[in-house]
């Protein structure tokens, strides 16, 4: 008989941390969109991230598979190169209360992706729950999405759920292509194997130029730093350890506490957050609930 791990303190006080530190997400990207496009603030975020991980590529180099490489780009693309660019392109339109709402999506999306190629299997409450986070969903595209008005422009809030499609077909490829591999060195090859070749690319752009007249400049950059540095680096150290602590369900708790927190942000920054936000949220996350119940 396996025992259970137990939930002491420190395991709740890191649930906290992290989900605030994820929450806070999306309230720096609006921050860093003041003075960047979002291109920059894509390569930025992933640039930054990459030279952060690098120290960890260093310390487990012997261990690393690298003739596993591109599968290992494959999970960085999709994990945190394509989704960085959507959700700085979707926060030039959508606020980041019902960015922070859609990204709860994920593990929707996890679901669908695992049963359609990886025969994961689905159930009726499953299901259920599949439905009940497209109904939360389309009420946000449609009501909840736009900047200035209620369900203006909901195209965004569509590239923030290929964003978190993304994210799912990330967690599948992990789950079934890296069983063995320590969850660290995952996500510093991933962002490496993409950080760099953006890195690269922020200097064909204005950045240089943007970086010496925007007079937010330096504001926005330091909350593409800070965004990527906890956001990104701090956050996933602690999340591991938070799994390795207690176990994956109650790691995944994080999903419910991170909208949370956007929406709190999203208030505090004077968004305008109607009922249709918050029955919305609710139903996705009622959603997510059924799929991890099941």
């Amino acid at each position: 008989m396996i025992s259970e791990k137990k939930i002491d303190n420190f395991s709740w006080f890191l649930l906290v941390i992290i989900s605030l530190i994820w929450g806070c997400s999306f309230i720096l990207i609006k921050k860093s969109l003041v003075a960047f496009s979002p291109v920059q603030l894509g390569c930025l975020r992933l640039g930054i991230s990459s030279l952060a991980f690098f120290p960890v590529i260093i310390y487990y180099r012997k261990e690393i598979e690298w003739k596993r490489f591109f599968t290992f780009v494959l999970a960085g693309l999709t994990g945190s190169g394509i989704p960085a660019f959507l959700f700085a392109i979707a926060q030039t339109r959508v606020t980041s209360s019902v960015a922070g709402m859609l990204n709860s999506m994920t593990p929707i999306w996890t679901l669908i992706l695992g049963g359609i190629f990886f025969s994961t299997g689905f159930s009726r409450l499953k299901v259920t729950g599949v439905l009940s986070g497209f109904v939360g969903a389309s009420a946000l595209l449609w009501y909840g999405g736009g900047q200035n008005k209620m369900g203006v422009e909901p195209f965004y809030g569509f590239l923030i759920l290929i964003a978190t499609l993304c994210y799912g077909l990330s967690v599948n490829i992990v789950q079934h292509y890296f069983k063995t591999t320590k969850p660290l060195i995952i996500s510093a090859l991933s962002f490496f194997s993409i950080g760099i070749p953006a890195l690269v690319f922020l200097f064909t752009t204005n950045f240089i130029f943007v970086l010496q007249t925007h007079e937010e400049a330096a504001s926005s950059l330091l909350s593409v730093v800070v965004l990527s540095i906890f956001g990104t680096v701090v956050a996933s150290v602690l999340f591991y350890q938070l799994v390795q602590r207690t176990n994956a369900v109650f790691g995944s708790s994080v999903t419910y506490f991170m909208p949370v927190v956007a929406l709190g942000w999203g208030i505090a920054d004077q968004e305008v957050i109607g009922f249709i936000h918050i029955l919305a949220m609710l139903f996705i996350l009622f959603g997510v609930y059924l799929i991890k119940r099941d």
